[in-house]
This record gives C-alpha cells, structure tokens and sequence, in this order.
C-alpha cells in the first residue's frame, strides 16, 4: 500500500521549517518529513538525501530500522537478516537461557552457526511499513461529540482506521496521538515473531561499570548483543519453527571502522519511548519535590532486597538479575532527573516562557487563563501525590502476586461468561499460564516477603494518616507487633502461609481447579482487590485523580494548539511516543563544570584503569585481558589503542537503546545505549550545552565478535567499511 502523497495541512503548517524555533541538534523528528531539516542537515555534513532515509515506495534506510521487542531498536547489518542491538536489551535473552552449568550471560555466546542461535519465545521485531497523517479523519470523527463521549469516539474511529490500514495478518496498524492529541499520525508495521539470540558479549564487558558508571561519562561498556530475525515460506513472517530461515533483509547498514573525531555529523534513527517537553512549571514542582523522590525510594526497597537475595547464590543472580538491572536503571534516572530539574532551574525556565505566552494569549480568549488553570489542578493533586505513586507499580502493586490475584479473579469470572467459547477458554488457559510461569521465574520469597511488608511500612509512614485508607487501617490493628515494620512483616508471614495465590506451586494448584469460593475466602485475593486501580482511586481519592486526568487532558490539548498556533511560522517537532524518529547532531566533547572539559571518545586503556579484579562491576574477562596486554586490536585499532565509546549531541530517550548512530555516508558507527548525567532532565527539557548521547564505537563491538569471539562467521556477513 501507497503513503498518501497529501500530508494533512496542520501538520506541515507546525513543522514547516521556515526558522530555528527548535535548536538544529535537538528534536526526535518524524522520518516522513524529515526533509523540513535536510538543509541544516547538510550544514553539518549529511551527504544522502530525504528519500534515503525514509520512503513508503522505495527501499531506505528506514528498512534497515527495527522496534526491538517494543522496548528497544535494532539495526539489520547484513542481508540475512542479522540485527545489532544493546547488551542490555538482550539481556533477559541472555538470562533466561542460563543456567549455572552453562552461564552464557556470565560467560558469552557466540553461535558460530545457525543451528546453533538460540530461539527466544515472545521475543518480535517490528518493520515500520509506512505513516500517514490521518488528522483529518480522527477530527472529522469527533465533531460535535461532548467532551464526555470524545474519548470513546476517538478509540472508535483509530481502531478503525487501524484496521482498514493493513494489508494481511502479520501487518499490525497503530493510531497515536502527537502534540497532545491535536494531530493523528497512522503508523503500519510487519511483524515477525521468530527472532533469535546469536552473540553476546560476557556482562563483565556489556555491562562494565554497573550502576556506579549508568547514566555517566566516560563511559566504557560494550553495551551490545546480536540477534537474527527468521521468517518462513516466500521470506514471510511466521511463528517459529525450525525449518524457518534467515530473513532476507530489504535494506541493511554497512558497518564502518573509520573512526570518529569532534564534530562529525551523526544520526540516531530509533523508536525512543515518551518525553514530556511541554510539561508545565507545575509538573515540574510536583515531580521533583514529591513524585521522583517517592520513586526512587521505593526502587531502592526492591533493589535492596533482590541484591541480598543475589549475592547468596549464582542460580538467584540469573533468576533475578534482568528485572534488578531494569528497576536499577530506572532507580536512577529519577535520581538524576530530580538534581538535573533543579541544577538547570528548569521550573524558573518554563515559568519565564510560561509567562511570555500568557502576555501573547492577551488579547485571544480562547487560550487565557491556561495557566491559572494549570495551577489549580495541580494545586488540588499535589497533597495526594505521594499517596498517588504509591497506588502504582512501583508501591503497592509492585508485588506482581498482587496483580496475579486480581487478574485470576477477572478470569474466573470471564470462564463463567464464557463457558461455552473452547477457543476463548484456550487462550486464556494458555495466557495465564505463561503468566504464572513469568512469575515462577522471578520470584524469590525472601525477597518478595521483604519487599511487601517494607512497602507497606513505607506507605504508613510517608502518606498522611488521614489518607490512609480503611484496609490499612486494619491490617495495622489487627497485626500489631510493636511498631509498623514488625506489624506488616507480621502480615507478611500471615499471606505466606495462608494465601494459595502468592507461592507460585500453589497458584498454579489453584487454577488448575479454580473455585470462587476459594478465591474469595482467600486473604490473598481480600487483600489484592482493594489494590484494582479503580476501586482503590474511588475508595481513596474520590475525583482527586479523575478531575486532574480528565482537566490535564483538556487543558494539554489546548496548550498544545495555542503553541501550533504562536509558533505556526517555526520548526517544531512532537514529543517521543514510542514511534519512528530520527535526531541528528555531530560527536562533541562538553565542559560539565569549571576547568573539566570531556572528550569524545574512550579507550580500552581507559577501561582497564577502571580494572579491579572480584568487583561485580568493574571485573573484566580473561579473554579481554590477555589480548589488551599482547595489544592484539587486529584492523580496529586506533593511535596504537582500542576505542570503546564516544558522545555526541544527539537527541535520544529510553527506547532509543540499540539506535543505530550512522554517520554522513549512511553507515553504522556505534549504537547508542545511554544518555549523560549531566543532561538527565532531557525527558522534560532539552539542553543544547550538556545533552549527549553514549554510544559503544563499531570497532569495539567488532573485535569483541571477531578477537575475543572468535566468531569470523559473523564478521564474514557484514559489509566492514574502513
């Protein structure tokens, strides 16, 4: 199927590239109207054209791009179908597929055929087909209808057209909404669901530096994994099986070792994951005075327990490590966004253009008194924020047995409504089962039963008691013990032994043969349903949460629309929403404080000052040390060393991990993995003078496939450019 060659008109009228609104570095850009920037583009040295990157009726790069299991991006590097992605996005990969007799995430692997590449269940990749601007309709739809049916109308119309928009099953179409749902955006996409592990590096080298060295520069991590995409007859996507072959790839990057100096032109092409740059002062007060140091504080009780838990056996580090890696990378970021909002004043910047916009909303009176607006809401929100995060999945629902139990009820009553559908009652056997297998896998109960009681201990103390809601109340008089920490574990232990939901064996007893008398006598289950998200929010906060969603919503769509329409003669781009950008910039060194100033690029010898054997974070494999110390670098070598990573100005966000970073000849240089310290506020503003993007070099990535490896074979599929 053909793009629509008529892009809707208030699309281009906000992007229309007629002066530098946005600064040249900065902006996640859509793909399809990238050629609003190629002049600047070209300024910085880009030597293809629009159509090379991105085309819905000719083969671009954009081909060669894909949306890594929805979380992460990949790059094809060879024509049969090889992808580059970041260690840490093939991490559970890895984890899941080790054991302590054969411990490839400690270890490393390399399949050196492809019998020997590694098939990873639930694992897809998705190909960005075409996008098309499909306001118009969306808007054409929801005329006339009340604000109150809007919604509705609005998922009505966007499943419709996603499903007019496809052309066979293994296409999936998507409706998002862009700045603030005043324009639509139809995004088409072919999935395959056979994809598989081919290499990994051990993670003393994809992960070097651990937590200590996340979200900082210098920065040397071989932050890389390879896997390949398989599909079955006439190169067709198709469930796994093993006579399926290697993809035939459309388009695929050649992989360069020439190296990178300062001010090269670089290109991150990705799916990052969400920003919010049009949050207002008010956002930015509640999020770094109440909700990021809730967050942090609650990451920090899981970690902690997990890390006890790890350390006593390498059979409970496999099984936890990929679940602690990703609430650890998180854990973070909120710490350094919170000293970053406040370093930069970013509220005193965003109050400062708040304040120019109120004085040009003067004299329109369909956009005044927004911000008073703004500063109502959040002024009713903010006693209950605290409490708010708590509700959430990172405090009390971040037990998974709690949303387990909730979930099993919801089914056993859909068995019931639908008894006499076998192949609806197939399915849900068959998700429920993966569900409680997931859980299996990850659960450790003297963590589990650590974390739970902490976190409710926390809620008791941090959330004003006369927010407290009645069930807690009770839990606390019921099993007093001297004070609320010995009270909850009190309550711990209670469930533990009691509940037939929470220790995996029995939860999967119990639905085997479920019976509702059971469950609703279970204290479990009595527990987990006061926690379903909508009885808790009606029970304790009334509208509280709904009147701000329902005023947020309303007053960010209009927001958005008076900035299209101030702005309507500037470069402007959307915010990140998990689809197709690209961001374009050149490497370059910054000054982070007085008299410090970085440069680009880090090297092996860098890696090995960092070196200390026994640390969990800074070991370093045999294989790595005995060719550092012959200095056997092969053709990657640079000025007599190894380079490991290097920074460049691009703007990214989480999804962005595995990115390919391509310079101006369109081949692949490095893959982007992490953003700075310095810059961590990015998600909500950008800053031209701190903003960098790490990325692990191509030539480090290659000799550990190639020198450490041993894996020629992969080496041999590539088109190795010097």
């Amino acid at each position: 199927m053909k793009i629509h060659k008529s892009i809707g008109c208030c699309l281009l009228v906000a992007i229309l590239a007629t002066s530098h609104w946005a600064k040249a570095d900065e902006g996640m850009w859509l793909p399809m109207l990238i050629g609003k920037n190629y002049e600047q583009m070209k300024k910085q040295g880009f030597k293809l054209t629009p159509d090379d990157l991105y085309s819905a009726n000719k083969i671009s790069i954009k081909d060669a791009i894909v949306s890594f299991g929805g979380f992460c991006t990949g790059e094809i590097v060879s024509k049969n179908g090889l992808i580059f992605t970041n260690h840490h996005c093939g991490y559970d990969a890895a984890a899941s597929n080790s054991t302590s007799q054969n411990n490839i995430l400690d270890n490393g692997f390399y399949a050196k055929s492809y019998a020997e590449e590694k098939p990873i269940p639930g694992l897809f990749v998705r190909f960005l087909v075409r996008m098309e601007d499909v306001t118009p309709q969306v808007m054409t739809a929801v005329q006339g209808v009340s604000d109150q049916e809007r919604a509705a109308k609005i998922s009505e119309i966007t499943k419709q057209i996603s499903a007019n928009s496809t052309n066979g099953p293994t296409q999936e179409g998507e409706v998002k909404d862009i700045f603030k749902a005043n324009q639509y955006l139809l995004f088409v996409y072919e999935r395959f669901n056979d994809v598989r592990l081919v290499g990994i590096p051990p993670q003393s080298i994809g992960k070097f530096g651990g937590d200590t060295d996340n979200w900082e520069w210098p920065r040397h991590t071989g932050d890389f994994s390879i896997f390949r995409v398989y599909a079955g007859e006439n190169n067709q996507p198709a469930a796994y099986s093993a006579s399926n072959k290697p993809y035939v790839s459309k388009k695929f990057l050649p992989v360069s070792i020439k190296g990178v100096k300062n001010n090269d032109f670089t290109m991150v092409y990705g799916f990052p994951g969400r920003t919010d740059r049009f949050l207002t002062s008010y956002g930015v007060q509640v999020a770094t005075e109440k909700i990021n140091p809730t967050i942090v504080k609650l990451r920090d009780i899981r970690l902690k327990a997990w890390k006890e838990e790890m350390d006593k056996s390498v059979d409970t580090r496999l099984k936890l490590s990929s679940q602690y890696a990703s609430i650890a990378n998180y854990w973070k970021y909120y710490i350094g966004q919170t000293e970053q909002l406040k370093r930069l004043n970013i509220r005193a910047e965003k109050q400062k253009k708040e304040m120019e916009f109120t004085k040009w909303v003067s004299s329109k009176p369909e956009y005044m008194n927004l911000m008073a607006q703004y500063e109502q809401a959040y002024k009713a929100y903010e006693p209950y924020a605290v409490q708010h995060v708590y509700a959430g999945g990172n405090g009390l629902l971040a037990s998974v047995w709690v949303r387990n139990a909730n979930t099993l009820a919801a089914a056993l009553d859909t068995r019931v409504t639908k008894k006499d559908d076998q192949a609806f009652l197939s399915t849900l056997n068959e998700d429920l089962g993966k569900m409680l297998r997931n859980y299996e896998n990850t659960y450790s109960e003297n963590a589990d039963k650590k974390i739970f009681a902490q976190i409710l201990a926390a809620f008791y103390v941090d959330v004003p008691k006369s927010q407290h809601p009645a069930f807690m109340t009770k839990i606390v008089q019921d099993n007093w013990a001297g004070s609320p920490e010995d009270s909850f574990k009190k309550y711990a232990d209670y469930l533990w032994n009691k509940s037939v939901l929470i220790k995996p064996a029995s939860a999967r007893d119990f639905w085997a043969n479920p019976s509702k008398d059971v469950l609703e006598s279970d204290p479990g289950y009595l527990f987990a349903k006061n926690l379903v998200p909508s009885t808790y929010a009606k029970a304790n906060f009334g509208t509280v949460m709904s009147d701000l969603e329902g005023t947020k919503t309303k007053l960010d769509n209009l927001y958005l629309k008076a900035l299209l329409d101030k702005n309507k003669d500037m470069l402007m781009y959307p915010d990140a929403n998990s689809t197709m950008r690209i961001s374009y910039g050149q490497v370059q060194s910054y000054s982070p404080k007085d008299a410090i100033t970085y440069n680009t690029t880090t090297t092996i010898d860098g890696m090995m000052a960092k070196y200390e054997p026994g640390n969990g974070e800074f070991d370093l494999p045999q294989s790595l040390l005995k060719a550092y110390e012959k200095h056997d670098f092969g053709r990657y070598a640079e000025n007599g060393t190894l380079p490991v990573a290097f920074i460049s100005n691009n703007d990214i966000t989480g999804g962005n991990s595995g990115s390919p970073v391509i310079n101006a000849d369109g081949e692949l240089i490095g893959l982007a993995f992490d953003g700075n310290w310095e810059a961590m506020s990015g998600d909500i503003a950008f800053d031209k003078k701190y903003k960098r993007t790490i990325s692990v070099d191509t030539r480090f990535v290659l000799w550990c496939i190639d020198v450490l490896g041993g894996a020629k074979n992969i080496i041999d599929e590539l088109d190795v450019r010097m």
